[in-house]
């Protein structure tokens, strides 16, 4: 068995940066129909990549993406968006705190949502979550705001895959690690990527492509019988 995405639509949210673009560039290569929400367009030309602007703290503008999908199915969604404040909780501000939560965590909510209205009448579709390890654990290096919108990103999983699997539709989670990405070098600096590879079993920090693999499998119908789990891809940290 292969991956094989022909005929399929797709909708990636935060898909012009890091994992998120590393998704659309291997989901429009194997052959699948992609759309990609975002503020900013990625100057990649691809006949089966197309772009909608999007700014997910505007809960019109995420409604709008999905007028994409009027009339043809939606059968795969990843949620790739994600800001982060490299800050301790003394120095978090109330916006700051609320600014995380909502393009990490409610954006998630009213993506998914909407993408199981269009999901359900099908009785199909798959939908992949991107939290964090800091989700799971804690981190060294970001805020509580961003750990806490991560963790929430587990719940609501794990949550939506126990209400909607009568429906035959499939939602996980992946925990990536600290992955090589303009997120990562603009809050960690090389003295402290080299301290936090000391730390990692594997010895390195993870490159995109190897990212993009588990975010790939649970989207396909290699993944049938998974839902409501949250993948590791961390390098082999507890």
């Amino acid at each position: 068995m292969k991956l094989n995405f022909d005929n399929k639509n797709v909708l990636v949210f935060g898909g012009s940066k890091g994992i998120g673009f590393g998704v659309v560039k291997a989901l429009a290569e194997l052959g699948a129909t992609v759309y990609y929400a975002s503020r900013t367009e990625k100057f990649y030309k691809h006949a089966n990549v197309h772009f909608v602007k999007t700014d997910v703290q505007d809960h019109k503008q995420i409604t709008a993406v999905f007028d994409q999908f009027e009339n043809k199915t939606l059968d795969v969604l990843v949620n790739c968006t994600g800001i982060n404040f490299a800050k301790q909780h003394s120095e978090i501000t109330m916006q700051e705190w609320q600014q995380v939560i909502d393009v990490n965590l409610s954006s998630y909510f009213l993506t998914c949502k909407l993408a199981l209205e269009k999901m359900i009448p099908n009785r199909k579709g798959k939908i992949v979550n991107v939290s964090s390890i800091a989700g799971k654990h804690r981190s060294v290096i970001s805020g509580c705001h961003y750990v806490a919108s991560k963790a929430g990103i587990l719940g609501l999983t794990r949550q939506l895959a126990y209400e909607t699997a009568k429906h035959n539709i499939n939602v996980n989670a992946v925990c990536p690690s600290q992955t090589k990405t303009e997120m990562l070098t603009g809050t960690m600096d090389a003295e402290q990527i080299l301290a936090l590879e000391k730390n990692i079993p594997l010895g390195r920090i993870a490159e995109v492509e190897e990212q993009v693999g588990p975010i790939l499998f649970l989207c396909s119908e290699l993944s049938n019988y998974i839902t409501g789990t949250c993948l590791d891809v961390n390098g082999g940290q507890i």
